[in-house]
């Protein structure tokens, strides 16, 4: 094709996309007699269904805690999460003859306290629900690379067996701290678990609390606490942390820490200090999701009237696209841009303040690339990967998101797999599918602004529920394509 022909369609498709939502009427009114174009547009019916993974992945930004109820299944989510810490680089304590903490001698801390910070905007449940969380000391540390909500550290033999384990009570309102303290700006709600019972390491050594067990070591093996990679595999593996008790409340965690208390002495005065440790991105958190998988099947089947979205790991929903009948049916022409919206249906009972909410972003992915796409951490890409928001009652994918590009990658892998493997469809059965899947942000902030720009899209953690306008034979899912050719 001409280069000036090839300038005119690009020129066409960028006035098309700066449009809006209505395509019907558009026609050869909006070219000029000298473009010689000749536009069409045609409607295809597109299928969709639920999908239920058996788990996804997870990524280290994300931590919740809890347990509730789905009121559309009645059937309990719970998410727990293990973690590891990370020692600061570089990290110093006063020389051991200015210690004051003793006995018999020898160093111990004062208290050792594991803090786990929350954020109440993204909580679920009451406040002064009252839950039961158990934590237990690992046996080695977990490996990085790919993990997914169904690892469990539990049944794949992680836990110690001896090793520190204990049980706390909690609610999202402590009332323990005076009330001036809870409702001032400057406190962080958090949950505070103590570790100041005795405690053996794994070679047999008894300590007063765990806090000794760190301090001690520290003096005694300085190199274990050089960097996070040592203090991880010879000091502390990490911990589980679990819901066994209790209902109702799922809480957002957005950071931990071990902080072990000691005092010491300067210039004959007296401190109080403190060794402390983080959880952060830097070190790996990994999260465990248990819902009722018969469950939801149950509820999928129930309704053949809708699909669902529904997190975390729950069901996404499936989208079928009519790839050979867009390309045959115009396959002389350039496929300009396809649009497509994916319509809510709204709960049927009314809305309590302990409703699920409806996912606020989700994620059009060719089926065939939702493992390696969350595995290597990418971002939408307009290719393969399609991102929107919840707007007006439906996630849609207007000409803006070129999902024209996934017709024709998914055309073209069919092509070019028939050419070497006649049975390529046969062993390929997903090659037209694409998923729906509720997908949150990771951002990084600008330097230059107060704003934050997407650097990566992951698996919804938080709890989300909503209904969808499900696409069949009988009442299909429109989708939208212009097509566009030269009449010479």
């Amino acid at each position: 094709m001409k280069l000036k022909y090839c300038l005119a369609i690009a020129g066409f498709a960028m006035a098309i996309c700066s449009c809006d939502e209505g395509t019907g009427n558009i026609g050869m009114s909006l070219t000029s007699s000298n473009d010689n174009i000749n536009v069409t547009t045609k409607e295809f019916d597109v299928l969709t269904a639920s999908f239920i993974p058996d788990s996804v992945y997870t990524y280290n930004n994300e931590l919740y805690l809890g347990c509730v109820t789905d009121p559309e299944t009645n059937t309990t989510v719970a998410s727990s999460f293990m973690m590891q810490f990370n020692m600061m680089e570089e990290t110093h304590l006063p020389d051991i003859g200015q210690i004051t903490s003793l006995e018999d001698g020898k160093v111990i801390a004062d208290s050792c306290n594991i803090y786990l910070f929350f954020d109440t905007n993204k909580s679920f449940g009451s406040s002064t629900t009252a839950m039961k969380l158990r934590i237990s000391e690992l046996s080695h540390p977990v490996a990085d690379g790919v993990h997914y909500t169904s690892f469990d550290p539990v049944k794949e033999g992680f836990i110690r067996e001896g090793g520190l384990s204990q049980s706390y009570m909690y609610t999202y309102d402590d009332l323990t701290i005076l009330d001036s303290i809870r409702t001032s700006s400057d406190y962080d709600p958090h949950i505070t678990i103590r570790l100041d019972k005795p405690y053996t390491d794994k070679n047999g050594v008894s300590y007063k609390n765990y806090g000794t067990y760190l301090l001690r070591n520290y003096y005694e093996h300085p190199e274990y606490f050089r960097n996070s990679y040592t203090f991880i595999h010879q000091m502390c593996p990490g911990f589980y942390i679990e819901t066994t008790d209790g209902q109702g409340m799922m809480s957002y965690f957005l950071s931990a820490q071990i902080c072990v208390y000691y005092t010491f002495k300067e210039n004959d005065e007296e401190y109080n200090s403190y060794l402390l440790m983080s959880s952060t991105d830097e070190v790996l958190q990994t999260i465990t999701v248990k819902n009722d998988k018969a469950a939801l099947s149950k509820l999928v089947e129930s309704d053949d009237q809708c699909t669902y979205l529904k997190s975390p790991a729950g069901i996404f929903t499936e989208v079928t696209f009519p790839v050979e009948e867009i390309k045959s049916a115009h396959m002389n022409d350039s496929l300009l841009s396809v649009s497509v919206d994916f319509n809510r249906i709204n709960n049927i009972k009314p809305l309590t303040q302990y409703t699920f909410s409806a996912p606020k972003k989700v994620l059009l992915i060719q089926k065939d690339s939702l493992k390696t796409f969350f595995e290597q951490n990418q971002n939408y890409n307009n290719k393969y990967a399609f991102y929107t928001s919840l707007s007006k009652n439906a996630y849609s994918f207007s000409n803006s998101s070129d999902i024209n590009n996934l017709i024709v990658k998914m055309y073209n892998d069919r092509i070019e797999g028939l050419k070497h493997d006649p049975n390529w469809v046969e062993k390929h059965p997903d090659w037209n599918k694409a998923l729906l899947v509720p997908v949150s942000e990771i951002t990084i902030n600008n330097s230059t602004s107060t704003s934050s720009t997407p650097i990566a899209l992951t698996n919804e953690m938080g709890l989300t529920t909503t209904r969808m306008k499900r696409g069949t034979s009988q009442s299909p899912i429109k989708l939208r394509v212009i097509y566009a050719k030269f009449n010479n």
